[in-house]
C-alpha cells in the first residue's frame, strides 16, 4: 500500500484555512489502505502524460498527487474541484 509523504507547510495551511484537517485525515487513511477506494474517486488527470493524479477529500476538494515510487506519493496541491 502507498504512503503519503509529509505535506508541505503551504498545503497544511490551506487545509486548516478551509476547515479540511479532519476530512484530510480520513481521506489520507483511506488512500493509504486502498488508493482505489470508491469514495476517493482516484483518477489520472488530463493530460495523462504528466502523470498527475487526484483523489477526493470531500465533494468540493481534491488532493493532487504524483507517484514518487510504487510505495510513496506526494501531494502537490489541494484544490477546489469546482472553482471557476
Amino acid at each position: 500500500m502507498p504512503s503519503i509523504r509529509e505535506l508541505r507547510d503551504d498545503i497544511k495551511e490551506y487545509l486548516e484555512a478551509h476547515d479540511l484537517l479532519k476530512k484530510w485525515g480520513k481521506a489520507k487513511k483511506l488512500f493509504e489502505q486502498n488508493p482505489e477506494h470508491p469514495s476517493l474517486h482516484t483518477e489520472l488527470l488530463e493530460p495523462r502524460h504528466r502523470l498527475i493524479y487526484s483523489f477526493r477529500i470531500d465533494k468540493k476538494y481534491r488532493a493532487l498527487f504524483i507517484c514518487i515510487s510504487d510505495r510513496i506519493v506526494e501531494v502537490i496541491a489541494v484544490t477546489n474541484h469546482y472553482k471557476k
